[in-house]
């Protein structure tokens, strides 16, 4: 048997055995229809919303495709305190908004149609004492507030929100800032992240 010939079988087999299993499949789908059973909705609803054209704003539909967005200017514009002018804290903002963006399931692409700024508008500690008999009480926390807007190519604001989030730590005495007057990392990083996760949402209609 020469080789066209094999092939011409090969294909001829693999057509009869999908004829064979949609056969099945849609037999089983009316038998259990006939039945009562909701099987056959549920699989109707996961098929469409992995192939029908008309879900394609769904991640599970094989025609998806992930938002995009540039994440353009990050400003310190912090005034006062020990990060005023740090452009470390520029990069550490850059950082985290680019986690929750991908976490989000957008690309970032430098050539997307709508920028994402950002402007840090205040970061400072804020405390609080008090105190029962003997006992005292600190609390202090780290607050951070972001100015973000979403421009389009022709550098018009479509979007803009303001958001303001903190970090909060309760203890026998001063934690938040060490002898050196530098932030608690981990306070710091939290107040960061519920911050741009807050302004993503906000600006994006995110959740």
């Amino acid at each position: 048997m020469g080789k066209e010939n094999k092939l011409f079988l090969g294909i001829l087999y693999l057509i009869c055995t999908w004829i064979v299993l949609a056969m099945t499949f849609q037999i089983t789908m009316l038998v259990l229809n006939a039945t009562g059973s909701d099987i056959p909705t549920k699989v109707s609803h996961e098929l469409a919303w992995r192939f029908d054209g008309s879900f394609s704003n769904l991640p599970e539909n094989i025609n998806y495709q992930s938002p995009n967005i540039a994440i353009g200017n990050i400003t310190n514009k912090v005034k006062m305190g020990p990060v005023a002018g740090n452009r470390k804290l520029e990069f550490g903002v850059r950082n985290v908004v680019e986690e929750v963006l991908q976490d989000k399931n957008y690309d970032i692409d430098h050539s997307a149609k709508n920028r994402l700024d950002i402007d840090i508008v205040y970061l400072d500690v804020l405390k609080t004492q008090s105190s029962f008999s003997v006992m005292h009480k600190n609390t202090e926390s780290v607050v951070i507030r972001l100015y973000g807007t979403i421009v389009n190519e022709d550098g018009k604001v479509i979007k803009k929100a303001l958001v303001e989030e903190s970090a909060d730590e309760t203890s026998m005495s001063t934690l938040l800032i060490d002898e050196g007057g530098k932030f608690n990392q981990q306070n710091l990083s939290s107040a960061l992240k519920k911050a741009c996760n807050s302004l993503v949402n906000k600006l994006l209609d995110t959740k």
